[in-house]
C-alpha cells in the first residue's frame, strides 16, 4: 500500500553563515566529513541514518533582518554520545543554548549556538534508536 502521507522526512536544513568559508572548516571539524556538494554562497553536508542534507548558505542571501535573538524551530541530531557531542560542541567554540535535560524516559537533549549564530540540538532518543535497530543499520 502506497504510504498516503505527503510529509516522508527531512530532507534538508539551512543555517546561514556570515563566513562560509569558515564555517565550512567548522562544520567539516565537527562532523569529520568535508561537504558533498560546494558552490559559490553553498555548502551541503549529509549526514546521519539517512543522509539529511545541512546546507549552510552565506547570510548575504538571507531574506529579512539577522538578530541575536536565537528563536525558532530547533532541528534536533541524534547522537551516539551526547555528553561527548556536547564537549565536542563546546570545544569547537559552540555556547550552550539550553543545557543538558534529561526530559524523562531516556530522552536526553541539548542545544547551542555555532559561531555564526544558528541553533544546533542534539539528542538521544530511545525512540530513534529502537526505529535504527530494525532498519539494521551498520552504524
Amino acid at each position: 500500500m502506497k504510504n498516503k502521507n505527503q510529509f516522508c522526512g527531512i530532507a534538508t536544513m539551512n543555517f546561514f553563515a556570515s563566513d562560509l568559508e569558515k564555517a565550512k572548516e567548522w562544520y567539516s571539524d565537527l562532523f569529520r566529513i568535508d561537504p558533498y556538494f560546494v558552490v559559490p554562497g553553498y555548502i551541503e553536508f549529509q549526514l546521519g541514518d539517512d543522509s539529511v542534507e545541512l546546507g549552510i548558505i552565506d547570510s548575504k542571501y538571507e531574506s529579512g533582518a539577522s538578530s541575536e535573538i536565537h528563536s525558532g524551530a530547533v532541528v534536533y541530531w541524534q547522537v551516539s554520545n551526547l555528553d561527548e557531542a556536547a564537549e565536542r560542541i563546546k570545544n569547537l567554540g559552540g555556547k550552550v543554548h539550553r543545557p543538558v535535560v534529561e526530559r524523562g524516559n531516556g530522552f536526553i537533549t541539548a542545544s547551542f549556538i555555532d559561531p555564526f549564530g544558528n541553533i544546533l540540538g542534539i539528542m538521544h532518543n530511545p525512540h530513534y534508536m529502537e526505529i535504527r535497530g530494525k532498519r539494521n543499520y551498520n552504524g
